[in-house]
């Protein structure tokens, strides 16, 4: 990489909040400028998302995934922010949520899945050990694939429960984690024995921020149509989704501190409790009947809120989740 490119690199990494601001300031000018786009964006969603797991799995060796995931306390702790302590929050506000089925549809596909993708890129950001949290991803997503579909018959009751197919989800699964994953640790693998394998490899993890900032325009531009006259009530679940992120805040803290966590594992514990899946459970959305369609309006309504509040999580989860005073050394 040349000294030029290298600069570039490191600048969009330095400002990498304010591209993914620009980038959905952008998304939202292109859905509301040519809504004849949407459904032609829809295609690429996966495909630029499964570009974006890809690089972020490249980052870390794959030995590191394996001593993770052997890690049985950080393990847990993601395990119970995500599948129980989650869960109690969102019924604490379900019974206020809009009436619309298809709004709290949207709204539990969105909160009762824990994040796989960008949440590695903003815990690093705040001195979180995204290690772990890239290494308990295939975890997590197994285990929301297993949970959601009796998290929605516990609210919703079986009529709903069985409208969401496996099919997709096991297609996300599929696309978005196993293949690459695959690629990923392929390219470690000649990376480790060919000097193109490195070369190829360095070039291909410079390319994270851009690829972030080409989902997020995808994603909005792509449903920012389907709003139509339910402006209403999908701006009504924002406030919810704002006031989830700070109560998990809390609770995410308080699990870590149950399970005795360092301070970089409780600021990891703290993100995965926060942020949601909204990117990867979008397809398994778009799958819906027509009826139920602007439910995946209302699952990325979820992602505008959460990259705002993952701007301030970034400042404040230190604060929150402070790194140990460190002793003070006097001369005898």
């Amino acid at each position: 990489m040349s000294t030029a490119q290298g600069g570039l690199v490191q600048r969009m990494e330095d400002h990498q909040i304010a591209i993914y601001l620009a980038a959905l300031a952008l998304g939202a000018l292109l859905g509301w400028a040519a809504p004849a786009a949407g459904p032609g964006l829809e295609y690429a969603i996966n495909p630029v998302l499964g570009a974006l797991l890809f690089v972020t799995f490249l980052q870390v060796p794959a030995g590191d995934l394996v001593r993770s995931l052997r890690d049985g306390r950080f393990m847990g702790a993601a395990l119970v922010v995500n599948f129980v302590v989650v869960p109690l929050v969102v019924a604490a506000m379900f019974a206020f949520l809009p009436a619309d089925q298809a709004v709290r549809l949207g709204v539990l596909l969105v909160l009762l899945c824990p994040c796989v993708d960008y949440v590695i890129v903003f815990s690093g950001l705040a001195g979180a050990d995204s290690r772990r949290l890239l290494a308990a991803t295939p975890v997590l997503l197994v285990a929301q694939m297993l949970l959601l579909p009796v998290f929605l018959y516990l609210f919703m009751g079986s009529g709903l429960g069985e409208v969401v197919d496996a099919g997709p989800f096991l297609e996300a699964f599929l696309v978005l984690i196993v293949i690459p994953l695959a690629l990923a640790l392929a390219l470690q693998a000649w990376a480790a024995r060919r000097p193109v394998g490195r070369t190829v490899s360095r070039a291909a993890t410079t390319t994270m921020v851009p690829l972030m900032a080409a989902t997020l325009i995808t994603v909005v531009a792509s449903q920012l149509p389907k709003l139509g006259g339910s402006l209403g009530d999908v701006a009504a679940v924002v406030p919810f989704y704002a006031a989830f992120l700070v109560v998990m805040a809390f609770a995410g803290r308080g699990v870590a501190r149950l399970f005795r966590l360092d301070t970089a594992a409780s600021r990891a514990v703290v993100f995965t409790g926060a942020t949601r899946n909204s990117l990867v459970v979008l397809p398994l959305a778009l799958a819906l009947p027509d009826d139920l369609a602007v439910a995946a309006v209302v699952v990325v309504t979820q992602t505008l809120v959460e990259v705002l509040g993952m701007v301030a999580y970034v400042r404040l989860v230190p604060r929150l989740v402070p790194a140990p005073a460190r002793p003070v050394v006097t001369a005898g």
